[in-house]
């Protein structure tokens, strides 16, 4: 037992020293975990691979976590590109479809601009589902939505109402996985980051614990079934 302990207690002073290397409280790094667990997980269920993902600061200060994919970092870029996201759009916005002109050529980009913004939102509404507490305001997060959805929209009002509907679409689409964006979370404080393929195996070692959970309950509920059965036949029959 002295041994054991004295080993979590090493474990735990290296992740208090990692802490404080990074200016952060046990409890800003859970929601940090949380946040970017789930923007991978509702990429994921969107369908949309990913590259990995991390919970450590860009030395920088560009970003306190980051998921990113199989070939770039944020939407419409690649590694080599120096613009941001919104300074992206400035650049597409001209390009949109005008009033009276067909948008079939630009359907692609509708339907990305729309699940991006899903993808975004899927971070603060998983940490209104797993932490107490509002989440912490993401400035990049939301600097994306606002300038994807006015690609899309015409007026202030109309982007505000759809950023709305893209929460609620991902609050739909998260509310089935809690566990899932729990454990990833928690793999995401262990190992600070992931690769795509690890975040997979994450997810689908956590799903698969899930489903042979329930077939265990549902097989006990059977054989309790079975059982009250029984010995209902057996008193009818005396």
């Amino acid at each position: 037992m002295n041994n054991e302990n004295a080993g979590f207690d090493d474990e735990h002073d290296e992740y208090d020293v990692l802490l404080a290397e990074l200016g952060r409280t046990e409890e800003e790094d859970a929601r940090i975990a949380v946040h970017e667990a789930g923007h991978a997980v509702g990429a994921r269920l969107l369908g949309k691979p990913l590259g990995g993902a991390t919970i450590n600061p860009d030395p920088n200060g560009q970003y306190g976590g980051l998921v990113w994919g199989p070939r770039h970092s944020v939407a419409f870029g690649s590694d080599d590109d120096t613009d941001t996201v919104p300074e992206l759009c400035d650049k597409l916005r001209e390009l949109m479809p005008q009033d009276g002109e067909a948008r079939g050529d630009v359907a692609d980009m509708y339907l990305h601009v729309l699940d991006r913004c899903i993808e975004l939102a899927a971070a603060s509404v998983a940490e209104r589902m797993l932490l107490p507490g509002e989440p912490a305001p993401s400035v990049s997060d939301v600097e994306q939505a606002v300038s994807l959805a006015s690609l899309v929209c015409k007026s202030a009002e109309a982007v505000e109402r759809f950023l709305a509907f893209c929460e609620q679409q991902a609050h739909d689409l998260l509310r089935p996985h809690g566990p899932v964006i729990m454990a990833l979370s928690i793999v995401l404080k262990i190992r600070r980051s992931l690769t795509g393929a690890e975040i997979d195996d994450v997810i689908a070692t956590t799903v698969a614990g899930l489903q042979m959970a329930a077939e265990r309950q549902r097989r006990a509920e059977w054989r309790k079934a079975e059982l009250a059965a029984s010995r209902f036949r057996a008193v009818c029959s005396r």
